[in-house]
């Protein structure tokens, strides 16, 4: 099918449209209307006999669905640990879309395969790993866990003479799967996606922050996968990796992070200490559409030694001829995929290291004004905020739960509820470059509205 003759005003119309979603966000509720979502049922129905030309694509997307999106781009959404849109990957992104390259092989997209070697070499320069790690881009940090946990599997059953991935699991010697008792929801789906199973694991007691108790952790041997936690989903907190890692060491066990959010503490002087030790694991798993700011979707995978991230991943066939470089889809999941690699080296290079270092900073500092500002107005904080995780309790389950209720109806701003060792809590995730002093103050004044309404 050719280009539509008016297509350079298509793409005219949608950047326009773009700006304008964007120039309006914040006066736009955070949370879409009720009648706004209903709407959206008049782009279902059959599918259609003919075909529809983009401009009247553009025109629905923009008129129907734009109405329904959750406001994320304005700075005042504080829910499940969502940053927003830098500027550089947005344009990333939509160059990305133009160019439709699939970052398979790099004969696929020199181009793309070269960028993402080249954001992957920073990001170990911004955690402060050797650059002799490795690792690729995938969705997210559940994908990023499955690829950590798939790498440990290998690396442990091959130590025991066992080929998990000619052989399977089926009478594989058994690993031995140790994780905190507050371990994020994603591990466990990873665990079961690599059939390591979601039950079959051992839980360590936590702490009143939701960290491992090293003192805890069971006899570690060379079969043992420990998963620790760099950034607690709900308070923030870090495991104590010196201790773990120390020990896991010394029994030659594998110990993965999932390092979702609180690992690019280590781009802070202020608050790399939280992450000391990590560096001693043997795989991480992280987001970059938290912290940094990359759109959705992209995580990172990363390991030690990336000769067992290649074993579990890798594949061959007759019509694929390997480049003598890094081919990506040798260290994930996929072989088809977009080339979210550009978007990630754009929104780094954007940033650079003090630009990074300014946007986990200033968010942990306002994570720390909404703490004080729900303190002095009498309410419990419950966690300690060692970086950008707020967690606060209006009085009884019901209150609280009321008042999170009335501040997603006003949507001024958005935060979730949680329950946290017996608590039923707001959780208030700072994780935007947008989110300025103004909307905190905003944020604080509509929160202690719903809690003033709340009976």
């Amino acid at each position: 099918m050719p280009l539509p003759v008016d297509f350079e005003s298509t793409l005219s119309s949608a950047a326009q449209r773009a700006f304008r979603y964007l120039e309006d966000v914040r006066e736009r509720s955070v949370a879409p209307a009720a009648a706004s979502v209903d709407r959206l049922s008049a782009l279902s129905g059959a599918f259609p006999k003919k075909s529809t030309c983009p401009n009247e694509i553009l025109s629905l997307l923009d008129e129907l669905v734009a109405p329904a999106t959750i406001v994320n781009a304005a700075g005042r959404y504080f829910g499940y640990v969502m940053g927003g849109t830098l500027p550089a990957a947005l344009v990333a992104a939509w160059l990305t879309s133009t160019w439709d390259q699939n970052c398979g092989l790099t004969v696929m997209s020199p181009a793309a395969a070269k960028l993402e070697e080249i954001a992957l070499s920073w990001v170990l320069e911004i955690l402060g790993l050797p650059s002799s790690w490795g690792g690729g881009v995938v969705t997210g940090a559940t994908m990023a866990n499955f690829c950590g946990l798939a790498a440990a599997r290998h690396a442990l059953l091959e130590r025991a003479g066992w080929d998990v991935e000619r052989q399977g699991l089926f009478a594989a010697p058994p690993l031995h799967v140790v994780v905190g008792e507050e371990v994020h929801t994603s591990v466990l789906k990873a665990l079961s996606l690599a059939g390591l199973g979601r039950d079959r694991v051992m839980r360590v007691p936590v702490d009143n922050q939701g960290r491992v108790r090293a003192d805890a952790l069971p006899a570690l041997h060379s079969r043992s996968l420990i998963c620790v936690q760099a950034g607690n989903v709900n308070t923030g907190a870090f495991d104590p990796a010196e201790e773990i890692c120390a020990r896991a060491r010394h029994a030659g066990a594998w110990v993965h992070v999932d390092g979702a959010f609180g690992i690019w503490a280590a781009a802070s002087p202020k608050y790399f200490h939280l992450t000391k030790g990590f560096e001693q694991a043997d795989s991480l798993a992280t987001d970059a559409h938290k912290w940094p700011n990359v759109g959705y979707d992209c995580g990172i995978v990363l390991v030690r030694e990336p000769k067992h991230l290649h074993a579990a991943m890798t594949f061959s066939a007759a019509y694929v001829t390997p480049g003598e470089g890094r081919e990506p889809s040798h260290y994930t999941p996929e072989m088809s995929r977009r080339a979210r690699g550009i978007e990630l080296w754009a929104a780094l290079r954007s940033l650079g290291r003090e630009g990074l270092t300014d946007l986990i900073e200033r968010t942990c500092q306002h994570a720390r004004r909404f703490a004080a500002g729900l303190r002095q107005a009498g309410f419990e904080v419950l966690n300690e905020v060692v970086i950008n995780q707020v967690l606060v309790s209006f009085g009884p389950p019901d209150r609280t739960l009321a008042v999170i209720r009335r501040l997603q109806e006003e949507g001024v701003c958005w935060c979730g509820a949680t329950e946290w060792q017996g608590h039923t809590a707001m959780r208030i995730s700072v994780s935007s470059w947008a989110t300025t002093d103004h909307d905190v103050e905003l944020s604080l004044e509509a929160i202690l509205r719903a809690a003033g309404r709340a009976v």
